[in-house]
């Protein structure tokens, strides 16, 4: 029992002394270029579809999306980004014999603001995504296929940690405002190489 002990205060110091050298490196690096991806889940809700068509009670989907970004650090608080999203094709059977499936993807450019706390840091990011979405209707009658284009605002916030003042990964949480959506959301994880 007692060497147990021993073996948890030794891994826990190991794991603090981590933190701090990977905070201390991060110091360094305040400022730059940094390039990066992530995967997430992208989810689409509308309660109230009767002004679509009332025969729809209900659209409730979700499906794996990605991301591509690059951006740029003026100092350790703010930075600029772009970034190209493909919130994926969800999909649900919104009647009987109907299914709508819904393709987006766009480039958005944001502000990023960053409060960091060694090798931790809290960020929340504002935004505008220009999009295009491919929304298909299969139903017995046949199959239906409208295109939109779009520009709307989003915003997410979430917690990183930089290892080795190069490599930063990030959990997010991203809203998005789309007209006639009642919720439109996405939680990402992302890594991007800072140089």
């Amino acid at each position: 029992m007692h060497n147990n002990k021993k073996g948890l205060t030794a891994i826990a110091a190991g794991i603090a002394a981590m933190a701090f050298a990977a905070g201390a490196s991060a110091q360094d690096n305040e400022s730059g270029y940094y390039l990066g991806g992530g995967v997430g889940e992208f989810q689409a809700n509308i309660d109230d579809i009767d002004d679509i068509d009332e025969t729809v009670d209900r659209y409730d989907s979700d499906d794996t999306a990605w991301k591509a970004f690059v951006g740029w650090r003026a100092n350790k608080n703010v930075a600029f980004e772009i970034a190209y999203l493909n919130l994926g094709s969800p999909e649900d059977e919104v009647s009987p014999g109907v299914f709508v499936e819904v393709e987006t993807d766009g480039f958005a450019p944001y502000i990023v603001g960053t409060l960091p706390f060694g090798a931790f840091e809290l960020f929340a990011k504002a935004g505008y995504l220009v999009y295009d979405t491919e929304a298909r209707v299969d139903s017995p009658f046949g199959t239906l296929i409208t295109d939109e284009s779009g520009e709307e605002f989003t915003w997410s916030g979430g917690l990183g940690f930089t290892l080795f003042e190069t490599f930063n990964m990030r959990l997010e949480y991203e809203m998005f405002d789309v007209e006639n959506i009642d919720d439109a959301d996405a939680l990402w994880l992302t890594g991007a190489l800072r140089f």
